[in-house]
């Protein structure tokens, strides 16, 4: 291997292309040659460590200038490009659902199951997981390490910033008095909507048998997972209401000790002083996933843990900065 970082950013002016611009500057990712791609941007600019690139077309582009792609430009791009790069010798971290649930394509958070890259023999794909599966399960791994969870069920309340551009100006649209309805099916501003992603033939959408099938790939492939995944007038944050069941038995002290010392979580949780996170205060290129409202009850003999969970979902665990651990793994475990 070169050790060197040759680096395309495949969706580099879109939403989720310019946080992991921010996230490789804040990492300060030691990058040697870095080639911004696009389709419609193409001539446009971007910038990286103050240094201004100009983004390149996908289709002319030289792949033999790179060892590695982060594909950030949805599952149409992904599923046309992604592996003709690896057949080149080209680590791909692909960002949409396209390769999530192929059995030999890993599925990482690095804070999870970072074997997955350790186990890597040349290079290969990687898929990023769902944005809110990776807050959800950096927040529950250590609390299943120790009390195994046995049952999941979460409903997520998920910003505009998770569907793209034209979803924020939609809603910037709505606020400022437009009847701009074209992103999503009903008006969005001062409204929550029950639909993410299509309706599959099981009365759940796409997004919510998303959650399902990817922590049972991450976490434990027996976990019954349930989940309502609703759209907010939120700009940018997801958050969750977590209810899930242990077979061992636990109180509040209890999970908090196990939180307080796990990286990439915080502890926000003091409900007497109205303390609980919100994305509005807790989701502005933010990378900590934050947990609050912490419950335990005991009920019909069985145990049960309620929890509120919150991160930004671009920026932070559910996209641009996944992403960006999962490249700095990569370079720590000298793949490049």
């Amino acid at each position: 291997m070169s050790n060197s970082v040759n680096l395309a950013l495949i969706g580099a002016s879109g939403v989720v292309g310019r946080k992991i611009l921010k996230v490789l500057e804040k990492k300060k990712i030691s990058i040697d040659n870095f080639y911004p791609i696009g389709n419609s941007s193409v001539g446009s600019e971007v910038f990286l460590n103050n240094e201004k690139y100009i983004i390149s077309d996908l289709d002319s582009f030289d792949r033999s200038k790179i060892n590695i792609a982060i594909f950030s430009a949805g599952s149409k791009v992904a599923r046309k490009y992604a592996q003709s790069f690896v057949d080149e010798n080209i680590y791909v971290i692909d960002m949409s659902s396209e390769f999530r649930y192929q059995e030999n394509i890993p599925l990482v958070i690095p804070e999870i199951n970072n074997e997955s890259i350790e186990n890597l023999k040349n290079p290969s794909l990687i898929s990023n997981p769902n944005c809110s599966v990776s807050q959800l399960l950096l927040a529950i791994y250590p609390i299943h390490s120790q009390l195994k969870i046995n049952f999941i069920n979460v409903a997520t309340y998920q910003a505009v910033s998770g569907t793209g551009k034209d979803a924020i100006s939609e809603l910037e649209n709505q606020l400022s008095g437009l009847e701009d309805i074209n992103v999503y099916p009903k008006r969005i501003a001062g409204n929550v909507i029950p639909h993410c992603d299509d309706f599959l033939e099981n009365d759940f959408t796409k997004e919510e048998m998303k959650i399902a099938w990817e922590t049972q790939k991450i976490l434990d492939p027996k976990i019954p997972v349930q989940s309502t995944c609703v759209r907010v007038p939120v700009m940018n944050g997801h958050s969750e209401a977590v209810f899930c069941r242990t077979e061992k038995e636990t109180s509040k002290e209890e999970i908090h000790s196990i939180l307080e010392n796990i990286k990439g979580v915080k502890l926000f949780d003091n409900p007497q002083k109205n303390e609980y996170p919100t994305p509005f205060e807790h989701a502005n290129n933010t990378e900590e996933v934050f947990v609050g409202r912490i419950r335990v009850q005991r009920i019909n003999s069985e145990n049960w843990i309620s929890m509120w969970i919150v991160a930004d979902n671009v920026y932070g665990k559910g996209a641009a900065l996944n992403c960006v651990q999962i490249l700095e793994s990569l370079i720590i475990k000298n793949k490049l």
